[in-house]
């Protein structure tokens, strides 16, 4: 039997990829499920962006590419860049990497030693602390609250940095929350960095484009330009243009830091798949009209979801500024009885009970690191969501 490395003890499986792995098997089994479990937009690729790809395939592009992108995708990257966030960076500070994740694992590989911790703000992406602990780094959790609409303070911020601290984690708008830091609220946390110059900020701006209302996006480096040459800026293609499985993701960032990533890079997935980075490449190039039409939708169904959940009686659902999840209180719910006479003991045991009886998927939100909450994606269509917000309504009035 194989001994496996003792690192895997400290990191736990992800709770969202196990739950979307159950959802696909009941439905296996035949059952009605409802899955709101997956971070991915419902909406189908673009065609301009998949014809793309199909050119790239017939005109023979399907050799290895240079390690950290082909350099029309990386030009194509600074292009948006500098186009869409006021950040000028050189190729030379640019890599593309196997999905936003595999950016993000890079940059911890690359330089985190024993000892240095990484500061997390707690709701977070569930693989944050576990990417961290793998690297051999120290993952310091921040919890926030829904009276600060699960935003990180400035007084919580400065208190969690220590000399050891390497990176501070910024995700705007957030998975699971869906909070997004206004230039003002982000220009207060880019205060508290500047007092500390031995801290790198890690801004992972993947759901950029999914904001609603009124809200403008920003991102650390513009609005604070005296941290430029300590952010790492991360986005990709999964979000936004409805690519999740093309695995595509980028980063800009100080030339040594992506140095380090492509070194890292080129002894474990070399180059991305070069159809992928073709049709990246017309992503970021080609039309951008549609991301206004998926936008008005996405903002349509949370407006939905969160007068569906405020309206079950215990349930309480803060309205995010962003991305595709809501992240409501199931506090109401904990200690309740069953039909069956088995008590609600914690999240996790609410959304097995959804899934069950039910038959709608979602993930706990220990797995985010706070408790007692849900995350919901809205990521589907109107009559899907409509139907699940019935299924989850009868379901907690059958509670005592």
């Amino acid at each position: 039997m194989a001994k496996i490395a003792q690192r895997l003890g400290r990191v736990k499986p992800s709770p969202t990829a196990s739950l979307f792995g159950r959802v696909a098997e009941l439905r296996a089994q035949g059952k009605n499920i409802i899955g709101l479990v997956a971070g991915e937009p419902d909406f189908d690729t673009p065609d301009n962006i998949k014809e793309a790809a199909i050119k790239a395939i017939r005109a023979g592009q399907t050799k290895y590419t240079p390690i950290d992108g082909t350099p029309a995708l990386k030009e194509a990257v600074a292009g948006k860049f500098k186009r869409e966030n006021g950040l000028e960076y050189k190729t030379d500070q640019i890599i593309v990497c196997v999905g936003g994740k595999h950016v993000i694992f890079n940059a911890f590989l690359a330089t985190l030693d024993p000892g240095d911790e990484v500061v997390i703000p707690a709701p977070y992406w569930v693989s944050y602390p576990e990417m961290v602990l793998l690297c051999g780094g120290t993952p310091v959790i921040v919890p926030s609250t829904p009276e600060a609409g699960f935003k990180l303070t400035p007084e919580a911020l400065d208190k969690a940095i220590t000399p050891n601290t390497k990176w501070v984690v910024l995700n705007s708008p957030s998975n699971p929350s869906g909070a997004a830091y206004s230039r003002g609220e982000l220009k207060q946390l880019t205060d508290v960095l500047k007092r500390h110059p031995h801290v790198m900020i890690l801004a992972d701006d993947i759901y950029e484009h999914l904001v609603y209302g009124n809200f403008v996006f920003a991102s650390p480096a513009q609005i604070e330009p005296e941290l430029y040459p300590r952010t790492l800026t991360m986005n990709g293609v999964s979000k936004t243009y409805c690519m999740t499985g093309w695995r595509i993701g980028y980063a800009g960032g100080p030339k040594d830091v992506i140095k380090a990533m492509a070194a890292i890079q080129s002894h474990s997935t070399t180059n991305p798949a070069s159809i992928s980075q073709a049709a990246a490449l017309e992503a970021l190039t080609g039309p951008q009209d549609f991301i206004a039409r998926n936008r008005a939708a996405f903002e349509r169904r949370r407006e939905m979801v969160v007068a569906g959940l405020n309206a079950i009686p215990g349930m309480k659902c803060h309205k995010p500024e962003g991305a595709f999840y809501v992240y409501p209180s199931c506090a109401a719910f904990i200690g309740r009885k069953l039909p069956n006479g088995k008590v609600i003991k914690t999240d996790e045991d609410f959304v097995v009970y959804l899934l069950e009886e039910a038959g709608v998927g979602l993930v706990f939100g220990a797995g985010f690191g706070m408790s007692p909450y849900l995350r919901v994606s809205y990521a589907a269509s109107d009559e899907v969501l409509k139907d699940a917000l019935a299924r989850i309504t009868k379901a907690c009035a059958n509670l005592h």
